[in-house]
């Protein structure tokens, strides 16, 4: 353990978890090096942001020209970036989605656009899927339900917050048709007996769940939800922190199904590692709020706003790719799957892509030390992944959009001999 690694202890909250103990000095691509010139390839993408790899050069290069131009505003002055990439994102995100803002994190576009949902309707309720993630901020957290342990220590929670379940076939055993029924269901008895849908403003769901164990949404169940919403005047609100900007192999989540929302939030890969979230609706709606009922000083930022540019403007042309990538890759889990017991389940949307490890296949019993195993074997092989789900049982598999092929079967292999090492050992 380098020296930066215990002074990193002494003073940096432990609070803020790090996964690993790498004293990194650069990065480039997929590859992060550390002080004594070993390299391990990012497939945690910095937690799902680094879309486009480290340090890609047309997101370099934008922030750097930026950086001699103008580096900050605090919504004082207008800068072109800031324009740009309020511009680019109308011409990707769903139709009806034509005005912006921006703010610095994934957390603060949640709360902004759930603010949006309140101010717009004149109502307080917010109804929000068990297993979400939505961020760890008091306003995120309240809505925030893919661990228990997120809210530990900060309740009461914010009011008018309303958790329904969000369909999870596997785990509950049911087909995605019967998971789907019975998920509408219990929103039917939720209108009943504890809200009346007149209280709601809005529908706060993510298209993919992905601190929830990367659950793509039937999409049954979304098409039901955009129903109730326009029977109800409710607004429905998706979360796209995590899904966004070619994560599923397309733009959005949202491009995978005919159900559309009323307002975006968005965040993450939106500018390839630095800090920017960005939240958008109808320009109806967005005109409707006046100056002031929100604000920031940092969201928006010049230097973050060019690098999305850059990022926009580079990530079309790699789409076809990352496709063809996710294609493959849930070939080869697929194929894994009917070697190994220990795969239960392999599910998500273009390269967001969850494999849930049990210890077996009839009980469906989380196994969490088999995840460890293979997540320390990776590592000893220079692999980093990360693992999602309640029960820290699901193999997150996020790999940059740059990766190769080859890349990414050298991951899937080492993947595959971390299960084969798992299950000799465990019998």
């Amino acid at each position: 353990m380098s020296d930066l690694v215990t002074r990193h202890k002494d003073v940096i909250a432990s609070v803020i978890a790090f996964d690993t103990d790498i004293h990194a000095i650069k990065a480039e691509g997929i590859w992060v090096t550390d002080i004594d010139g070993k390299r391990w390839a990012d497939f945690a993408c910095g937690t799902a942001v680094l879309n486009l790899g480290h340090n890609h050069p047309a997101v370099v290069e934008a922030a750097h020209k930026q950086i001699d131009r103008l580096m900050h505003s605090g919504c004082i002055v207008r800068y072109d970036s800031i324009v740009e990439a309020a511009e680019r994102l109308r011409d990707i995100t769903p139709p009806g989605i034509q005005k912006f803002a921006f703010a610095n994190s994934g957390a603060e576009s949640v709360e902004a656009a759930v603010k949006l949902a309140k101010y717009s309707t004149e109502r307080q309720g917010v109804v929000a899927f068990r297993g979400a993630f939505h961020g760890r901020t008091m306003g995120a957290i309240s809505y925030t339900t893919s661990n228990a342990k997120y809210r530990d220590g900060y309740h009461p929670v914010l009011g008018s917050v309303f958790v329904a379940p969000f369909p999870h076939p596997y785990r509950w055993g049911m087909t995605e048709e019967a998971a789907v029924e019975h998920s509408l269901n219990e929103l039917r008895l939720l209108f009943k007996h504890v809200v009346t849908p007149k209280n709601i403003a809005c529908f706060l769901v993510e298209p993919v769940q992905g601190e929830g164990g990367y659950y793509p949404a039937p999409p049954a169940f979304l098409e039901a939800l955009r129903e109730l919403a326009d029977e109800h005047g409710i607004m429905l609100v998706f979360d796209e922190v995590q899904t966004g900007f070619g994560r599923t192999a397309e733009w959005f989540a949202a491009d995978h199904f005919d159900a559309k929302p009323d307002v975006m939030a968005m965040g993450k890969g939106i500018a390839n590692g630095l800090p920017l979230s960005a939240y958008g609706s109808s320009r109806e709606v967005m005109d409707n709020w006046p100056v002031g009922a929100h604000g920031t000083t940092f969201g928006g930022n010049p230097v973050s706003t060019a690098a999305a540019v850059a990022v926009m403007d580079t990530m079309e042309g790699l789409l076809p790719h990352a496709r063809e990538l996710s294609k493959r890759t849930f070939e080869r889990f697929h194929e894994l799957a009917d070697s190994h017991p220990t795969i239960g389940d392999v599910r998500g949307l273009g390269l967001m892509i969850g494999v849930e490890l049990v210890t077996d296949r009839e009980s469906r019993t989380p196994d969490k030390p088999a995840f460890q195993h293979i997540e320390k074997y990776a590592y000893d092989r220079e692999l980093i992944i990360i693992n999602c789900g309640p029960d820290g049982n699901v193999l997150r598999f996020i790999p940059p959009l740059v990766a190769t092929q080859e890349e990414v079967d050298w991951a899937l292999d080492l993947v595959d001999e971390g299960l084969t090492s798992w299950e000799n050992q465990s019998g």
